[in-house]
């Protein structure tokens, strides 16, 4: 996985095909479909925090982490421009301690794809740490059913189960396509993948 400086170099180029700008589509249809009501949330990688104010907006308690400080900057500037009671916070979430917590829910839009290239077995327990008892989360990654370069890294349906399944029930998994960046008309095939901490 790319050093911190690697990621904040991202944000200073502004080389950022996942930041649509927008919430993303998928949450919005899985937290409607699993009624998920008001509850403490985590948002893994949460970038420049489209998600988490997203998240704050209907009432949920919500923490954003991610490795660049510069994204946590933005995350945290847009926090206070939108009056937002998200808050975020520069995390590895592999190694780094997070004072907030324990989470009912959390969101992960591309950092456990990312995560999963150097640690494949070190993402759900990390995660899990972090969550109370039966909590559940929305993990969005990108799907080798459909190959692609350049795009975000790829995991299969079989490493999914594999590597999710040590920490997490995996009640629902299906393809859906990435909300389109601002650089790419044909949005990436993925997978949606909703657990519960077991």
């Amino acid at each position: 996985m790319p050093e911190i400086h690697d990621w904040n170099q991202r944000y200073l180029e502004g080389n950022l095909p996942w930041d649509t700008g927008l919430p993303s589509t998928e949450l919005q249809k899985a937290v409607m479909q699993h009624k998920l009501g008001p509850c403490r949330v985590l948002d893994i990688g949460c970038g420049t925090g489209t998600n988490s104010l997203w998240l704050a907006e209907q009432g949920f308690e919500v923490t954003g982490i991610d490795l660049a400080p510069l994204a946590i900057e933005r995350a945290e500037q847009r926090a206070r421009d939108a009056h937002s009671s998200a808050t975020f916070a520069v995390v590895d979430i592999l190694t780094a301690p997070l004072a907030a917590g324990p989470f009912d829910f959390f969101f992960d839009r591309g950092c456990y794809h990312a995560v999963r290239r150097e640690a494949p077995h070190g993402y759900a327990p990390a995660v899990a740490r972090l969550l109370a008892p039966g909590a559940c989360g929305l993990i969005l990654a990108g799907n080798a059913n459909e190959p692609h370069d350049p795009g975000p890294p790829v995991v299969s349906e079989k490493q999914i189960r594999e590597e999710l399944g040590t920490e997490f029930e995996i009640i629902e998994l299906h393809e859906f396509r990435f909300d389109p960046g601002p650089m790419r008309e044909e949005p990436f095939l993925a997978w949606s993948c909703w657990v519960e901490k077991r």
